[in-house]
């Protein structure tokens, strides 16, 4: 799966997994996307805005609505494909419920018009509370994204559900959520890169293409669910997951049937 130029802001609460917000923004660079992050007064607590400033190379947005741009929620809000808020506390959770905009995120998430995930981490007699549980049925039917908490040792030392899950199986469950099914049961290749044409065994003509529009057009199309083989000439880039990659040359087009066999089978 992957995350090619998706726009995901990252929201990080009170709550003592916020140590694994890090790995998380670095899992969701490595699939491909552009990660901005806010952060609740609590979650500062836990771990420092510099760290996240670092790793997303970015501003860290992290005063109370009051204190910021006055538009900075709709600016936000306008630039997210997506919104991961990755650990949401309980707090957090019965705020996005009860529709308060009392904080950056909240007035963000109320401004959104994009999916919506949230990551629940709490003591498990937190989550199991009738009153989390209510808050989370009435997300649930809004069409929020709850990605189930785990369930194990916990940071007070009881024992149960509420942990956060792991940051790379959140980037996983995330990437899913961009899968269309739109071109589910189509064919589609695609050829991107340079071409080398030879003149002799040593001399060629060739062009200067970086192929990248070609790679983001097969992780497109692999997205939408199409079966996809992307013939490629000399590059240095990732072949897209979902797609089967057939080499560029003279024989490339001969090719495209072998690529098509190996996707078939796997």
């Amino acid at each position: 799966m992957h995350l090619l130029n998706k726009n995901i802001l990252l929201g990080v609460t009170g709550s003592i997994a916020a140590y694994k917000s890090a790995q998380l923004l670095r899992e969701l660079q490595e699939l491909g996307a552009k990660v901005r992050v806010i952060m609740t007064r609590g979650a500062s607590e836990f771990v420092t805005p510099l760290t996240l400033h670092a790793l997303s190379g970015h501003k860290v947005y992290q005063q109370n609505l009051e204190q910021t741009d006055a538009m900075v929620h709709i600016e936000l809000a306008r630039w997210a494909d997506l919104i991961v808020i990755a650990p949401a506390s309980a707090d957090c959770i019965a705020n996005l419920a009860l529709g308060r905009a009392n904080t950056l995120l909240s007035a963000m998430c109320l401004a959104a018009q994009v999916p919506l995930a949230v990551v629940p981490a709490m003591n498990q007699a937190m989550w199991a509370h009738c009153a989390t549980q209510s808050h989370i049925k009435t997300l649930t039917n809004r069409g929020v994204h709850i990605l189930e908490p785990d369930t194990g040792i916990q940071a007070c030392g009881e024992v149960g559900a509420g942990r956060m899950q792991e940051p790379e199986v959140i980037a996983t469950n995330l990437s899913k959520l961009f899968a269309t099914g739109a071109l589910a049961g189509a064919r589609v290749v695609i050829t991107a890169g340079p071409t080398h044409e030879y003149l002799d065994p040593v001399r060629y003509l060739a062009n200067a293409s970086s192929g990248k529009m070609g790679f983001a057009l097969a992780a497109a199309a692999a997205e939408a669910g199409a079966q996809t083989c992307l013939i490629a000439g000399p590059v240095n880039l990732d072949t897209p997951n979902g797609a089967a990659r057939g080499l560029g040359g003279k024989s490339g087009l001969k090719r495209v049937f072998h690529c098509k066999a190996k996707q078939m089978a796997g």
